[in-house]
């Protein structure tokens, strides 16, 4: 309970306040501020700024940290307080709660805990000033101006394009200038994503295998220096004999697209390059093994394991990185009709082997056995394909990380310790023979799509089935069904297409860039 005079005191603050908010809400080219702060530590030390938000205090002679002091508790980790007036350049300024400031990267979160917090918190206060609709807000690099760049960018990003009344816009900026590289690295790496998210939330009708590949050819045009770009129509894909991919394709009216990136950002380099390979559905309806109504809409996102392919080689040109990459997206859709793949179907892949369909739903593991035969064509230094696959992933994970299946100890580590640092975790699941050994027991024909077990293990045999297609030593398969979208998880992503886990590809594409 606040004493009589204390109450007074924070009531004429928050008349003051008002007056001065009001006041400011004429004025052109608003501004807002958003400033760190860290919470009080157990040895009884006082919660204390961040470095830019000291300056910002010091400046005003300490009238921030009065105005913290009586307007109410402590901003507890991710929270945030807004006050007004009280700088002409910025009519508003938010105080972002980070935490702990000792946070670092933790073994059991199996992220940096530090970044997470920036990201969490510079989002919140983003948030608060875009619902102010301040235009231009600059922010705080909390001592790591990447994880700031990105908390702001992914959270204000929204996909209202079809909607007539928009979230407000808002331009973020740097406070300050001694962390400008690491920010403008952090925007590249949040505008990837925010693409990927953008590409997953599009209605289907809008998103077509031929539309998703233009965009992206769009989206590359910048970087043609670096890019080569084929959009591989259907002969092409006949002449490959991608028989797999071809028949799930065939329900469809929208023509298939088999689109191939090049990416050269080390032409000198000797080293084979990274292929990476994502599932490029742009709506399954589960075709003839129609699925029910209930939340199929979400499946306009099935292209997920492309949109963060594509999307981390854009960020790759636009950083430059200097890693020589292939990108490889099998692009169709999944629809029942008379053409489609009926159950019991017996389709043959780019490899020769025999697949027997009992369940057309299971149509991904078919589109990537094709694909993943072509990538190796480019004696790959290492394959990596992203798949909305199964939705058994999402039961042994759900939202926390995408389940990676390898053969390779070296991949494994190379993916882990990206996702460190990006704070879009993965795990690692296994790839027996107990699981092989159920797909390739097949009734009519070399392998089947669903295994003997369909409900045991789904995640698993799946996995097992993309590697019978797989004969390099560096292969891994990220199953990103369960972080395919976010409700309320990850704090600096709103509700919908989560676009994961494209930064961890972009960093684990920057790793390879570094090894010698």
């Amino acid at each position: 309970m606040l004493s009589p005079c204390r109450q007074a005191v924070l009531s004429a603050f928050r008349r003051h306040n008002c007056r001065l908010f009001s006041a400011t809400q004429g004025r052109e080219a608003k501004k807002g501020l958003v400033l760190g702060i860290y919470e009080k530590e157990k040895n009884g030390e006082s919660a204390r700024f961040t470095e830019a938000g000291a300056a910002f205090d010091s400046y005003l002679s300490g009238k921030l940290s009065q105005m913290l002091s009586i307007s109410g508790p402590p901003v507890k980790k991710g929270k945030s307080r807004v006050f007004y007036g009280l700088h002409e350049d910025f009519p508003s300024v938010v105080v972002v709660g980070l935490g702990n400031d000792s946070a670092g990267v933790c073994g059991k979160e199996n992220w940096d805990s530090c970044k997470e917090n920036i990201r969490a918190a510079v989002s919140s206060g983003c948030r608060v000033l875009q619902d102010l609709e301040v235009p231009v807000v600059e922010v705080d690099p909390c001592g790591d101006g990447q994880a700031a760049a990105e908390g702001a960018l992914l959270g204000l990003f929204d996909y209202d394009d079809l909607k007539s009344n928009k979230k407000f816009k808002v331009t973020t900026r740097l406070h300050g200038s001694t962390e400008l590289a690491a920010w403008e690295k952090g925007v590249v790496y949040g505008e990837g994503q925010n693409l990927a998210r953008w590409l997953m939330e599009a209605p289907a009708n809008h998103i077509t295998p031929t539309v998703f590949a233009d965009t992206i050819e769009h989206k590359l045009a910048p970087y043609s220096d670096r890019v080569i770009i084929h959009k591989r129509p259907k002969p092409w894909i006949e002449a490959q004999q991608m028989g797999a991919f071809l028949s799930v394709s065939k329900g469809s009216d929208e023509p298939p697209v088999f689109l191939e990136i090049h990416y050269n950002g080390n032409p000198d380099n000797s080293k084979a390059p990274l292929v990476l390979v994502g599932k490029g559905i742009t709506f399954d309806s589960g075709g003839i093994s129609l699925k029910p109504p209930s939340g199929m809409d979400a499946m306009r996102a099935d292209m997920g394991g492309a949109a963060t392919v594509c999307s981390a080689i854009v960020t790759a040109a636009a950083l430059r990185l200097p890693v020589n990459i292939v990108g490889l997206a099998p692009l169709c859709e999944n629809m029942p009709s008379g053409n489609a793949n009926k159950p019991g179907d017996v389709v043959k892949a780019k490899n020769g082997k025999t697949i027997q369909v009992d369940n057309t739903d299971a149509e991904g593991r078919l589109i990537l056995a094709d694909a993943l035969c072509y990538a190796h064509s480019f004696q790959p230094r290492a394959v990596v394909n992203a798949a909305t696959l199964t939705g058994a992933m999402d039961v042994a994970l759900g939202s926390a990380a995408a389940g990676v299946f390898t053969n390779s100890d070296w991949l494994w580590g190379q993916l882990h310790k990206a996702s460190v640092i990006t704070g879009d975790r993965v795990w690692r699941m296994p790839l027996f023979q107990h699981y092989s050994r159920q797909v390739t027991d097949s009734q009519l024909a070399d392998l089947n799509n669903i295994g003997k077990y369909s409900r045991s293990g789904g995640a698993c045999t799946a996995a097992a089935f993309l590697r019978e297609f797989v004969t390099a030593d560096h292969w891994a398969h990220l199953d990103i069904a369960g972080v395919m979208s976010n409700k309320d998880e990850v704090p600096y992503l709103r509700k919908g297409m989560s676009g994961r886990p494209t930064r961890t590809l972009v960093e684990f594409a920057a790793g390879l860039a570094c090894e010698t």
